[in-house]
């Protein structure tokens, strides 16, 4: 190839590689500009309910729109139970289901099972509340809510939480809906990083003799902690912001009740219900300014996951 030519495609591959640089570069900081202007938007938009209630918006469980009277504490406190409940249910069942498809199922059987598990996350949530609202909180009242009553209701100090008018709907039944909802995300994530282990270390262990439990909690979950965490934290953020089949089920009542039979409210089902029916400034910045408190609740779950992988990485080569 002539000098000439060669220079000129050095030059050519030197321009589109600037070019790409660049780009890159405008893309990554288009992200944090998007972020912050999503941020500033909330601010200025919650600014006027923020001068009238100043911190007890967070702490006041009043939702008054005729006499402008709100507080956060309702949709707060629901969107946090919610969110317990259905980790506390996935959690598990995720971590099960991804055992059994990388350890125990029959080889014929992973692919429809990991398939059947990725098509429930693509259902839209608004099938979910649908399903829930008619099939599964009538089964709920008529054969769990008394049996919960019976069994669990009496006793001490658990007891008022499982009590009250067997409805169906409620903070315990949207609990469960989200936890079905996220469920096929944290497995399909524990399934995925749990084939990554390398084969040896866990063919190592069980020629120590270690059971299928101890391989998995002891050699595969140290090796993946942060894909399952990071699958749990997917989970949670969709829990978190989950609107329309928590708005289905949950009852959308701004009352505070220790029972978890009861109806209650959460941050996306109330900003659902209510947003386009808003009138004047407080009304609408009060809503505004709930959309705020679930940015900076998911913020501070994201921060402290983050934190929680930093100290186990620190951890890690440490003698025990």
């Amino acid at each position: 190839m002539p000098m000439f030519l060669r220079e000129a495609s050095l030059k050519r591959h030197n321009v589109l590689d600037l070019l790409f640089r660049n780009l890159t570069r405008v893309s990554a900081f288009g992200v944090l500009v998007l972020l912050a202007a999503i941020i500033g938007s909330l601010v200025v938009g919650s600014m006027p309910a923020i001068h009238a209630f100043g911190f007890g918006f967070l702490t006041s469980s009043d939702w008054d729109p005729v006499n402008d009277q709100f507080g956060a504490l309702i949709p707060i406190v629901g969107t946090l139970v919610t969110s317990a409940i259905a980790l506390t249910i996935a959690i598990p069942v995720s971590f099960g289901i991804a055992i059994f498809l990388t350890e125990l199922s029959p080889r014929i059987l992973r692919r429809p099972l990991g398939v059947a598990i990725e098509l429930l996350a693509g259902i839209p949530s608004i099938i979910y509340g649908m399903w829930g609202l008619f099939i599964f909180a009538p089964l709920f009242a008529d054969h769990v809510e008394p049996w919960l009553n019976d069994h669990i209701g009496t006793m001490p100090y658990i007891g008022p939480f499982f009590s009250g008018p067997p409805m169906g709907i409620g903070m315990l039944t949207a609990g469960i809906i989200l936890a079905i909802m996220v469920i096929p995300f944290i497995a399909s994530v524990m399934r995925d990083v749990f084939e990554v282990v390398p084969t040896l270390l866990k063919e190592s262990a069980y020629g120590l003799g270690a059971t299928t439990w101890e391989v998995m909690w002891k050699v595969v979950l140290p090796y993946t902690k942060i894909g399952v965490v990071g699958g749990i934290m997917l989970g949670l953020g969709r829990a978190l912001g989950e609107t329309m089949a928590i708005t289905f089920v949950i009852g959308n009542s701004h009352e505070l009740s220790k029972s978890l039979l009861m109806p209650g409210n959460s941050i996306a089902s109330a900003l659902a219900n209510e947003f386009t029916e808003a009138y004047g400034e407080i009304y609408t910045s009060a809503l505004i300014e709930l959309g705020l408190i679930l940015f900076f609740i998911t913020f501070v779950v994201l921060s402290l996951a983050r934190y929680m992988l930093f100290k186990l990485g620190q951890r890690e080569g440490q003698v025990s």
